[in-house]
């Protein structure tokens, strides 16, 4: 099953099923947002899913033209992973960090009453403060109660979005040294326009991860194409995390952090700090730029029969005028 939101004039927008074919129809009747669909999932999925059926056997409407905001426009609650080990690695490298203790995963909470949607402008004061894409996939919950195993959290899994967590790289530093977590440096997120269920995915859904790779352009050139397959720690688990002291809320958003692979050199990167960290070590010094106001980056995952579960991402910078 295939969900979204579109623009109805309210911050959470009115909820929709897509087919697969791009076509819509209303779901606002079994329940009028998003958010509202996660808090009542066990009530009315059963609803929403006889309407995706219903749906993919014709009729619905064109959603040309149609605005669709993020899938929650607004959230209770969102979480960033770093489940990439060899971003990490390269990360740690570069910055002369000490390797962090895989025993847990890395994870910090950031901002969430705003997801921005997937085509609308993204505006920056200063694009001196080194502004980064960095593509990954997430996850969203309905209740999880505190304590749970990686195991059972597997059934808490509703909804698989893809993200651009946007950086500023140049006030990351100064922010991780104080040891209180990231502010300034983590803006706005933007999410891909569908959010699906895991069985929507099929054989791409395994272990909780995402077997997709994730394209990235970077102004019309390929960027990377990284395959989120690797992801050292799943999602499930990430959960467990989480939820080790605590209960998670209906509507948390948890991401993989930036898809990445070994063979980076080969398959590119998801942003451009990574880039940037294969030159230092290649080559002394970095050359890749970050982004500047006026330029454009697109991600989509493209399963093998061509088609794209999530839609795509595909943002300009601009600068925000004070």
């Amino acid at each position: 099953m295939k969900l979204a939101s579109i623009d109805d004039g309210s911050r959470d927008g009115s909820l929709v099923v897509v087919s697969q074919q791009g076509h819509y129809i209303s779901a606002s009747d079994i329940a009028p947002s998003m958010q509202a669909a996660l808090e009542n999932w066990s009530e009315f999925a059963p609803s929403m899913t006889r309407r995706s059926k219903q749906l993919e056997q014709g009729g619905g409407m064109n959603s040309e033209g149609v605005t669709f905001l993020a899938p929650l426009p607004r959230a209770w609650q969102w979480l960033d992973g770093s489940a990439f080990k060899s971003h990490g690695d390269l990360m740690e490298k570069v910055f002369g960090i000490d390797p962090v203790p895989m025993d847990k995963p890395l994870m910090y909470q950031g901002m969430s009453h705003h997801f921005l949607s997937a085509t609308e402008d993204v505006e920056f004061l200063r694009a001196e403060d080194d502004i980064d894409f960095e593509g990954e996939f997430g996850i969203v919950t309905d209740d999880v109660p505190m304590g749970i195993s990686a195991a059972a959290a597997m059934n808490h899994i509703k909804l698989i979005v893809q993200i651009n967590d946007w950086s500023l790289r140049r006030l990351a530093p100064a922010e991780m040294k104080t040891g209180f977590g990231w502010i300034q440096a983590k803006p706005t997120c933007s999410m891909a326009p569908f959010a699906v269920t895991p069985d929507e995915l099929g054989d791409a859904w395994q272990n909780g991860r995402v077997h997709l790779p994730l394209t990235v352009d970077w102004n019309g050139e390929r960027f990377g194409n990284a395959h989120a397959g690797v992801m050292d720690v799943g999602f499930h688990e990430l959960i467990a995390h989480a939820a080790a002291t605590r209960d998670l809320c209906a509507g948390t958003v948890i991401g993989s952090g930036t898809v990445s692979n070994d063979n980076f050199r080969e398959i590119g990167s998801s942003c451009i700090a990574e880039r940037r960290g294969i030159e230092i070590v290649d080559e002394g010094a970095p050359t890749t730029r970050f982004m500047q106001f006026g330029d454009r980056v697109r991600m989509e995952a493209i399963c093998e029969d061509g088609s794209s579960p999530f839609g795509a991402i595909d943002q300009r910078v601009t600068k925000r005028e004070t």
